[in-house]
């Protein structure tokens, strides 16, 4: 093992190759129980975790953990979506585990005084949560606030790492300069940009020294993951990270059409196509794809649809067909999400002034004002992306001291 940058990072010699006999890559549950069960030996355990905490069987970290020689598991955490990962709203209380009988304290919306109390009766913590690889999303959220808890107790806490799903090369969209508080601000908080490159276990890395949290941190990586891996690539199965994460297709693009939760346009909750699809009783698709930057539709295609929400949780238009804007990916490696939302938020604004913004909401998930003023200010897209540059090489610089792959 060795330590760097107030965390240990297991130095396994194939952690960045294929494991023997395949291309089968082992998140980090795996790793620890064959290679590193000595960390858990004799200790009581707490998990952070969700229905992503799987290994590459589909067998839960639960009972893997329950079953193991010398682990004690004896609370689990949860965080948004729940620990079954199917809700998807706010306030999600306590629970229980029908299968084993744990007690379940949701870190997103239960008591936070008995979650705290819980901290106090464990000797290590495990987090095993599957991240989607872009700003918007709140595990790490939770992860950094069990970090802090487990901190304040002189607690240990060890991620289980799993692939970034869109892979760990491409960094792109606008960088949030400072991070903000993740106590009052599940979402957005980290100072990363919209698609960031990174694993949960090497955004913990990151947020343990921008944050000055100061955990006693482990990180076990997934073995034989490599960062030009996407997740259909891994051979592990896909498990929803949220209920509206239906396949790889849609985190592709969900970097991008998150931005669009901060509008009055559906991004496709209540459908099979979530984050796949743009619409609006009002929105003439043929008119904004006409107006679309060419440069934005590098490795996309864009073409127009209809959908109908059904029951979306974002209360846009339920039952309503909407005209629309169907995205599927064609080249992976050159295609930037962030751009593509960008050229269509100034589209749509352009073609229709039925259009809004809901300030608050998108300038959370865009990291402050600045984008939708000058979107409102008409300035060119070119113009925008251009303005990113410098921050990117800059958060280029300070991730490479983060990464374990």
């Amino acid at each position: 093992m060795v330590r760097s940058h107030a965390c240990v990072v297991l130095s396994l010699l194939a952690a960045c190759a294929s494991p023997r006999g395949g291309a089968q890559v082992r998140p980090g549950i795996e790793v620890l129980l064959s290679d590193s069960a000595h960390l858990i030996a004799g200790k009581r355990i707490g998990l952070l975790t969700n229905n992503t905490g799987v290994d590459h069987l589909g067998r839960r970290d639960v009972d893997l953990l329950r079953t193991a020689v010398g682990a004690q598991l004896t609370v689990l955490f949860s965080p948004e979506h729940g620990f079954r990962g199917t809700e998807d709203r706010s306030g999600l209380p306590d629970g229980r585990d029908s299968a084993t009988g744990l007690p379940i304290y949701s870190l997103y919306g239960g008591s936070r005084i008995a979650a705290r109390a819980a901290v106090d009766s464990v000797d290590v913590f495990l987090i095993d949560l599957q991240d989607i690889g872009a700003r918007y999303y709140t595990y790490i959220g939770t992860t950094v606030q069990l970090m802090r808890d487990a901190t304040r107790a002189g607690k240990r806490v060890i991620v289980l790492d799993r692939p970034d799903p869109v892979g760990g090369i491409a960094v792109q969209g606008n960088v949030r300069a400072r991070a903000s508080d993740p106590d009052s601000l599940f979402s957005g908080f980290m100072p990363v940009p919209m698609r960031y490159g990174m694993t949960l276990g090497e955004l913990a890395r990151l947020a343990n020294d921008a944050l000055a949290v100061g955990a006693d941190l482990v990180v076990v990586p997934a073995l034989g993951w490599n960062r030009t891996m996407l997740y259909d690539q891994t051979g592990l199965p896909w498990v929803k990270p949220s209920p509206n994460m239906p396949d790889i297709e849609s985190a592709l693009l969900y970097p991008g059409t998150c931005l669009f939760e901060g509008t009055n346009v559906s991004v496709g909750r209540g459908t099979a196509t979530a984050f796949r699809v743009l619409g609006a009783p009002w929105l003439d698709p043929d008119n904004v794809i006409a107006r679309l930057d060419n440069a934005a539709l590098r490795g996309v295609e864009v073409r127009a649809t209809t959908f109908t929400p059904v029951a979306p949780t974002d209360g846009k238009y339920a039952g309503v067909a909407l005209k629309g804007i169907a995205l599927s990916v064609r080249d992976r490696q050159v295609y930037d999400p962030t751009k593509l939302a960008v050229a269509l938020l100034a589209a749509i604004r352009a073609a229709h002034p039925e259009f809004q913004f809901r300030a608050q909401s998108f300038d959370r998930l865009a990291a402050g004002p600045e984008l939708r003023t000058a979107l409102e200010a008409r300035r060119p897209v070119q113009q925008i992306w251009e303005s990113w540059h410098s921050d990117l090489e800059r958060f280029r610089e300070t991730r490479s001291k983060y990464l374990i792959y």
